[in-house]
């Protein structure tokens, strides 16, 4: 597989202060956003099922959300971010054991993968930042999004990028430090983006 940036995770139930705590914690809100994301798999939701979640996001194009090693366990996600399209189908082709000759553009291979939408929603976002010391004294960057989906949903995700598997201790280590000062509790859901899946979907 094509390698892209950790990206550890956790989510959470934000309350109606959380963005008055983000600031008083030093955090500085970068934008405000609306956005439409079209989730893509199989009739039997077969990269879901195994945590793959292939997303075209408006204006932004496609992204293959891949599961990492996940070397450390808890209330958390570890996932490798594919965006280059030629990579996210070589992926595509090897989780769903097929072979598409030649193909390297996303859409292209869409029907042959017997890839179909399975879900649409719109987003308002309020994203985050702000930089956080350890117990060790290193500081580290990590992004906050708040986010209320159109069928009434709403979670928020303290978010780490790292190079290597190895930075993932320390910067969950300050993502569990982070929500613990938000004083929020973790959705319980299953495993990667299910919380933004209409209630319909089996894996929601």
């Amino acid at each position: 597989m094509a390698q892209g940036l950790i990206e550890v995770e956790r989510k959470f139930v934000p309350g109606p202060g959380t963005e008055e705590r983000l600031q008083e914690l030093g955090g500085t809100l970068e934008h405000r956003v609306t956005f439409r994301d079209s989730y893509y798999d199989t009739p039997e939701l077969s990269l879901m099922r195994a945590d793959y979640w292939l997303r075209q996001r408006e204006g932004s194009g496609w992204e293959l959300k891949c599961p990492g090693a996940a070397s450390v366990s808890g209330p958390h996600t570890e996932y490798t971010e594919l965006t280059a399209e030629p990579s996210i189908v070589v992926q595509l082709c090897e989780v769903l054991g097929a072979v598409v000759p030649g193909a390297g553009v996303v859409a292209a291979v869409l029907g042959p993968l017997g890839l179909q939408l399975v879900a649409s929603f719109v987003t308002k976002r309020s994203a985050w930042k702000l930089v956080l010391s350890g117990a060790d004294g290193e500081e580290r960057l990590l992004r906050v999004d708040l986010d209320t989906a159109d069928f009434g949903y709403a979670v928020g995700e303290v978010e780490a990028l790292v190079d290597k598997e190895a930075e993932v201790p320390a910067a969950l280590e300050k993502i569990h430090h982070l929500s613990s000062l938000l004083g929020t509790p973790h959705p319980h859901t299953g495993p990667g983006m299910t919380w933004c899946l209409p209630p319909s979907c089996p894996s929601y």
